[in-house]
C-alpha cells in the first residue's frame, strides 16, 4: 500500500523560509514521481514542483527563484525548501506520488499525473 505523509508546516513571517518533508512507503517500483501541490482557502489546487527519480525537475513559475525542491531516492524522500515567503504562499501543500513514472523536460505539474496523494500541511505567511 503506497502512503505519502507530509511534515513540516508552520507559521512564518514574510521574507523568512520553511522547509518541508515528505517521506513514501510501499514504494513498488524504484522509478516514480513525487510533487509538491498546494491549495489556498477558496482557490483551486495548483502544482507547485515535481521531481522524478531520473532527475527531471518541474516547478511552477510563482515559485521559480524562491522554492527548491529535491529528493532522497534512498529512503523514498522528498523535500520542499521555501524561501522568500509571500502571503500569497499560505496554503495547504499536499505531497503527491505516482509510480510508475518518468517525466517529461517541461512537463506541466498536473493532478491526474499523481494518484498517491498525502494529508497535507498548512503553511501560513504573515505580512
Amino acid at each position: 500500500q503506497v502512503q505519502v505523509v507530509e511534515s513540516g508546516g508552520g507559521s512564518v513571517q514574510t521574507g523568512e523560509s520553511l522547509s518541508l518533508s515528505c517521506v513514501g512507503s510501499g514504494f513498488f517500483d524504484s522509478r516514480y514521481c513525487m510533487a509538491w501541490f498546494r491549495q489556498a482557502a477558496g482557490k483551486e489546487r495548483e502544482g507547485v514542483a515535481q521531481i522524478d527519480t531520473f532527475g527531471t525537475i518541474g516547478l511552477a513559475d510563482s515559485v521559480k527563484g524562491r522554492f527548491t525542491i529535491s529528493q532522497d531516492n534512498a529512503k523514498n524522500t522528498l523535500y520542499l525548501q521555501l524561501g522568500s515567503l509571500k502571503p500569497e504562499d499560505s496554503a495547504t501543500y499536499y505531497c503527491a506520488a505516482a509510480l510508475p513514472c518518468q517525466l517529461g523536460n517541461g512537463e506541466t505539474i498536473l493532478e491526474r499525473t499523481y494518484k498517491y496523494w498525502g494529508q497535507g500541511t498548512q503553511v501560513t505567511v504573515s505580512s
